[in-house]
């Protein structure tokens, strides 16, 4: 999937294009990338306990000193563009985490928050340089307006394809197939006379989901219909290796540079302009089908850890804060569930389903064992945490989901504090 070029260039200095070309290898290593930024960010941020705030600073540093590597190179490296990548995807789906996990921002507002920031990017770096093309990244202005757009994409597929598991309740191995299908519509309208650059970027967004997924399904516990029990570590340093392997590969042989370094208008191979509206009729089409699968999915019976207990009506419709469910209950007891739950973390962060079970059933009998004590202190607040517990029992016990029980625990945790 090539993308067009416009004919004018911004700024008064022409540089080499600092991109590479979009080739198979393109495609192989950015969702290589996208799996390392879920696996390595959840092995960080869970299993090494760094948690997910000093996890998201540490990266955002990483970031800004790659970038900056990244824009001292005059032409494409493999190595620079590459590893910027790598940390952008790891830093824009920790960003995404904060909104849900931290800040408790539902995850269809945070699409449509990614969504819009997103228009945004490509409404100024349009207006200003008349191209969208990433053949074309070849002054500094373009630069930024492109790894700009490329963490805004990780950050936007990032919660599409969490809101999508929590709409559907799909396992890891299921949910993969969503994206895949939607990009290889995708190929085809390109392939038929599609617009190359808006192409190149739906399938550039939904590549992060399809590699976020495809990273759960490999790193899941190995149960039934989830996943191959890798564990977060070993498929990290799996998707790594292979990622370095190609940028070696890339190095040597230059066969993702552009040639031409000119900022010259570039034909697409399959670019038909007479057929671009109704590609994007198609493409849309193809959206409206995806957008009413998933409506109907989330009506079928499934995991909602967010939402739904073993079988029973929710204890309470209350939303409470972590300090107004905390407000009333004695420090050491919570304290002492907060360590319970945060091992359980750990035991899912590394695939560990047995530990898991053990861990939940600890949880469960300390609760149980407090209710008599806790209840009167705080009803409400009681209900909203027991209704949870109801959640994170029903996808360990029952569903066996591991992305299920991945947003039980971090609901818990949140309100834990």
């Amino acid at each position: 999937m090539t993308t067009d070029t416009a004919s004018r260039t911004a700024a008064p200095r022409v540089l080499l294009n600092k991109v590479p070309e979009v080739t198979i290898w393109f495609w192989l290593i950015k969702i290589l990338c996208t799996t390392v930024g879920e696996s390595f960010a959840d092995w960080i941020n869970m299993q090494l306990g760094v948690g997910l705030m000093a996890t998201a600073v540490i990266f955002t540093v990483v970031f800004a000193a790659v970038l900056v590597w990244q824009f001292k190179t005059s032409r494409y490296t493999p190595a620079a563009y590459w590893l910027t990548v790598v940390v952008v995807s790891v830093t824009g789906t920790l960003y995404t985490d904060i909104l849900t996990d931290q800040l408790g921002v539902p995850l269809w507002i945070s699409t449509s928050v990614f969504a819009v920031g997103l228009a945004i990017v490509f409404g100024i770096w349009y207006a200003r340089e008349r191209t969208l093309s990433i053949h074309s990244i070849v002054s500094r202005p373009r630069e930024a307006f492109y790894w700009l757009a490329v963490l805004v994409t990780f950050a936007l597929g990032t919660a599409a394809g969490d809101w999508t598991l929590e709409l559907t309740g799909w396992s890891p191995g299921v949910s993969v197939l969503l994206p895949l299908a939607l990009i290889a519509i995708i190929v085809a309208c390109w392939r038929m006379g599609a617009n190359p650059v808006l192409a190149f970027w739906l399938a550039y967004i939904l590549t992060r989901p399809l590699g976020a997924n495809l990273g759960d399904w490999l790193a899941s516990p190995k149960v039934p219909d989830q996943g191959l029990g890798l564990g977060t570590l070993v498929t990290s340093i799996i998707f790594l290796a292979a990622i370095l392997a190609t940028v070696v590969y890339l190095t040597l042989t230059k066969s993702d540079v552009i040639e031409d370094h000119q900022d010259r208008a570039r034909t697409s191979k399959y670019h038909r302009p007479h057929l671009e509206w109704p590609m994007v009729g198609v493409m849309t089409a193809a959206a409206v089908a995806a957008g009413i699968l998933l409506n109907w999915a989330s009506a079928q019976p499934h995991a909602n850890a967010a939402a739904e207990g073993e079988g029973e009506a929710p204890k309470s419709n209350v939303h409470l804060t972590s300090q107004q469910a905390l407000a009333h209950f004695p420090t050491t007891d919570v304290r002492h569930f907060r360590t319970l739950v945060k091992g359980m973390d750990t035991a899912l962060a590394k695939g560990d389903q047995a530990t898991l079970n053990k861990d939940v059933d600890a949880y469960e009998k300390a609760w149980d064992d407090d209710q008599d004590k806790l209840q009167p202190l705080d009803g409400k607040a009681w209900d909203f945490i027991d209704g949870q517990n109801d959640a994170l029992f029903n996808s360990v016990r029952k569903t066996k989901n591991p992305t299920a029980e991945k947003t039980a625990i971090a609901a818990l945790l949140k309100t834990l504090g």
